[in-house]
């Protein structure tokens, strides 16, 4: 290594070290999180509002259900933690940059801004704006709270068609500019024969279960939403096809192991699925046909399988 190679890494060295002084010292809380939602920097701001330990390093859900139950961090208006995460993960690092107001339980208000690079690590950044806009904090609550309602699924807490297909145009767009993706359509088997036999009833059931199922193996950067009905969408961006049918055939058995049906605990389901890879030239009206006549083909050559197109 030459002389000045040498002194261009210890002036890179120098400059990480004093952004690293520079954070630990300011007010704003400052946070990264890998692809895997783990905890790998926080300021000593971050981790005193959320309760982190200096070398502790959590998945942001366990902190999030952490800080829920012992009442304190941020403030959650729910009954239901579980259904709360499945919901905000749906959204949570789908895009590249969000922001958005919270409130900790503490009393302060932050404008929070979450920025992700493709392979799903977050910089989250928060300021203290409690004195700022106190004025006018119920109806931007309440617009927050119907604009996340807009892109729920009522029924299941993952995203909604609206959202999922917002996603689908996101990872088109980068097809056309030599990126890659998958998209995957779900649909459970022989579900009409699963409400006439249990009731609608037992049908919800199913699909909550199913919802909860695969979401909880869906990656950072994937979406993963009802489109109608039984059936359900995966956005898998820069993901192979060979990759992506490795991640389906696994959801495929853990919906295989499932028993959802507390009154009927021999009951079990299963699902198929269709993949098609994203091209430069597709719209997403064709990439969803692809995957959709790949599912037809799952379905007619004996269910609980996956096809690709």
């Amino acid at each position: 290594m030459s002389c000045q190679d040498n002194q261009t890494g210890y002036g890179m060295d120098a400059h990480v070290e004093q952004l690293l002084n520079l954070s630990a010292q300011t007010e704003t809380l400052i946070a990264v999180y890998d692809g895997d939602d783990r905890l790998q920097y926080a300021n000593s701001a971050f981790r005193s509002a959320y309760f982190i330990e200096p070398d502790e390093t959590p998945l942001w859900p366990d902190l999030m259900r952490r800080n829920f139950e012992l009442g304190r961090g941020t403030v959650l208006r729910t009954d239901d933690f579980e259904a709360w995460l499945r919901s905000t993960q749906s959204r949570r690092g789908k895009i590249g940059y969000r922001a958005f107001e919270t409130d900790l339980c503490d009393g302060r208000w932050l404008w929070m801004t979450e920025a992700v690079q493709q392979n799903g690590w977050m910089l989250c950044i928060a300021s203290d704006i409690t004195r700022l806009r106190a004025q006018g904090r119920t109806v931007r609550q309440d617009r927050d709270q119907a604009i996340k309602a807009s892109y729920t699924d009522e029924l299941t807490g993952v995203a909604n068609r609206r959202f999922v297909m917002a996603r689908v145009d996101d990872m088109l767009a980068a097809a056309r500019t030599g990126g890659s993706g998958c998209l995957a359509v779900f649909d459970i088997d022989k579900f009409k024969q699963i409400n006439d036999r249990f009731g609608h009833h037992a049908g919800d059931l199913v699909l909550r279960d199913f919802a909860h199922r695969i979401h909880q193996n869906v990656r950072r950067n994937d979406c993963f939403g009802r489109v109608g009905g039984e059936e359900f969408l995966l956005v898998m961006p820069s993901t192979s096809p060979e990759d992506a049918l490795a991640m389906v055939e696994r959801m495929l058995t853990v919906i295989r192991f499932s028993r959802p049906l507390a009154d009927s605990p021999d009951f079990s389901y299963t699902c198929s699925a269709g993949i098609a890879a994203s091209l430069p030239s597709d719209s997403a009206s064709e990439l969803y046909r692809r995957a959709d006549q790949a599912l037809y083909d799952a379905k007619m050559s004996g269910r609980d399988r996956v096809r690709a197109a």
